[in-house]
Formats: C-alpha cells, structure tokens, sequence
C-alpha cells in the first residue's frame, strides 16, 4: 500500500457578492479586495525573503516546533500553513472554545441527516445520539453510507439536509469550531511519504501548536503503545498498510481530542496487529473520549462498542449494545444480527 501525501488544504471564502475584483490580479473574488492566491503568495514572498535563522525565530514566536535538521523549504512549507501577514509576529494561541453540555446530555446529536450525491442517497434521513465518553461503532458493509457520515460530521463534505451537532456546535455553521475539538483518522493513509513516523507525528503536533514536551510524551507513549517505536526512523513511504494505519492513528490522536473519529482503523493490520490496535483504542475509553468507529468486522464491533449502529444502504437499521442486539434477533454474533435483518451477510458487500 503506497502512502498518500497530503495536498496543501483549499481554502474556500463564501459570500452573496461574486462581482468584486482582487486588487492585484484582477481576477473576480467574492466580497474581498485580495483574492486567496494573491494573500498566500504575499506570505510566500515575505517567508522567501528571510533566512533559517529568522524562518526560526517566527516559528519560536509562534510555538512551532522545528526539527534540527528540517531545510530551509520544510520550514518555509510548515509555516505557510499556520501564519498569515497580520500573524508575524504578535499573534497568540487561542484556547479552543468549548460549550457547556448538561449532565447526561448528548455530546452528539443527528437529525434527519441526508446526503445524496446525484441520483445515488449516500445518507438516508440518519437520526442518532452518541453520548459523551461512549465507543459507538457504525457497523456495515463497503458503500453502506459509514465514511460519509464521518465526512459530514467531521466537516468535510456538507449534508444535503438535515443537520448534526457536536458538542454544542453545528457542524454546518461552526466547522472551524468542531474541527478543534476532534481528530480523525481517515480511511485511506494520509501521510508525508517522505519524513518518517516521528516527523509526521511532530509535523501534526506542530499544526495544532502542541509544546515540544507535548509532542515529544505522547509519540513516544504512542509509538511504544502500537508496536511502532523500532521503526519509528524509517520514511513512511517503505511501510505495510497496517503499520501505515498505525502511524495515522497516532497523528489523529496526538492533539488529544475530545472526540475521535476512526474510519476502519485496522484495514490492512494482520490479525495481531488488529487485535493490539484494539487494545489501544479500549484504552481511550478510559480518558473519557468520545470515539465513533466505522467497521465492517464483526469481532472489532463486538470487541469494543459500548453501543453499534447497524448501517446498510444509507440508513440506520438498528442500534443498541451488541448484546441487546445478539438477544432481540437470537443470534450469537452481530454478522448473525446482519443476517437476520437483511437477508445478506456484511462481508458479501466487500
């Protein structure tokens, strides 16, 4: 399995006026008098005009960690992605924003949430509440509508109706919000092929302006917890799948999240690496995260879930523990459970 690099994220600025113009290149903005490139390449030309020693200094102000022996391009890379001009040099980490949930209440809430995609409903009217410090699985087979729903919550795609709040904020509205509240880790590895597990992880850490004591704790418990230390020096672009998914765990969880989102998290692991893999997510649960898993392996759901929801063709079939579930349909696992409701076993879909 190859590693995928990650793309410089898009910006996207939304407002009702398409018909202004960018001051400098003159091409039509929406509501602005610099357009996105024009503002990045003014960051990129102040950066290029500097040497390592003040790339350096910006970084320290910034609370940016820089390994010893990152390039001159690395470090200019790193920085463009977290300054702006207004940014050099006075600005300030801000404490992520939280709002107060009740006692008992849900940490998040679904309602008639839709997503279609032409004529093909990926997410059909999905309504569903997850409760703060709950491991809840969304069991079902390839295509069942699991990723899309973690796209949507996590702020990626937009629904096409219905809404879903996290923590007190709407997702649709307040993404910027939620986004400093979760890690994820996605279904497809995403990483730098060319630094290795610990440049990736310090890069992450980096983005969400951890201390370098932050960084250096949590890889190295990470890393030892996943079986991942010894090759910790290799470049990601030589690892197995399994060690890939490892590796995007740990930088999906470096910045301490309150919530996490899993997508198939063990896909590619052979069975002992799995079942370490579980290990380490059960061990989550006793930090009190929220953790929403996808998976279509019946021991994974049975072996973690506080609760599953079963998903096939977009919709939500059925919730409850796994034992409720096994008990209602007399059943003596979840695949059996599948089965009974569906005619169909989960893996024919895969």
């Amino acid at each position: 399995m190859q590693a995928r690099e990650i793309a410089p994220p898009k910006i996207k600025i939304q407002s009702p006026n398409p018909n202004v113009k960018c001051l400098t290149c003159k091409k039509k903005e929406r509501n602005i008098s610099r357009c996105v490139t024009c503002l990045t390449s003014d960051v990129n030309n102040l950066l290029k005009g500097l040497n390592r020693k003040e790339l350096l200094e910006i970084a320290d102000l910034k609370k940016i960690n820089i390994p010893n022996n990152w390039s001159k391009q690395l470090i200019m890379q790193l920085l463009s992605l977290n300054i702006t001009l207004d940014d050099i040099p006075t600005n300030k980490t801000k404490p992520v924003k939280t709002k107060k949930i009740s006692d008992g209440a849900p940490i998040i809430v679904i309602k008639d949430l839709v997503k279609k995609f032409d004529d093909i409903t990926a997410v059909n009217n999905l309504n569903l509440e997850i409760g703060e410090g709950e491991l809840f699985s969304l069991l079902g087979p390839n295509g069942a509508g699991k990723t899309t729903t973690v796209n949507i919550l996590t702020g990626i795609i937009q629904p096409t109706k219905g809404n879903a709040i996290i923590a007190g904020f709407d997702v649709t509205k307040n993404s910027s919000d939620v986004k400093k509240l979760i890690g994820v880790c996605p279904q497809e590895a995403a990483v730098f092929s060319f630094l290795n597990a610990r440049e990736n992880i310090e890069l992450f850490g980096n983005l969400h302006s951890l201390s370098k004591k932050e960084i250096k704790e949590r890889t190295e418990r990470f890393l030892e917890l996943l079986d991942l230390a010894d090759a910790s020096g290799r470049k990601a672009g030589s690892y197995s799948g399994g060690m890939l998914r490892k590796l995007n765990l740990i930088m999906a969880l470096i910045n301490d999240p309150k919530i996490a989102f899993l997508d198939e998290p063990t896909v590619g692991m052979d069975a002992r690496a799995r079942r370490k893999t579980w290990e380490f997510i059960g061990s989550l649960k006793g930090e009190k995260k929220t953790i929403i898993l996808t998976t279509h392996y019946i021991e994974e759901a049975e072996a973690l879930s506080d609760r599953v929801g079963i998903i096939d063709y977009g919709k939500l079939i059925e919730v409850g523990t796994p034992q409720e579930l096994m008990e209602k349909y007399e059943a003596k696992n979840l695949e059996q459970v599948f089965l009974n409701i569906t005619g169909r076993r989960i893996l024919e879909g895969i």
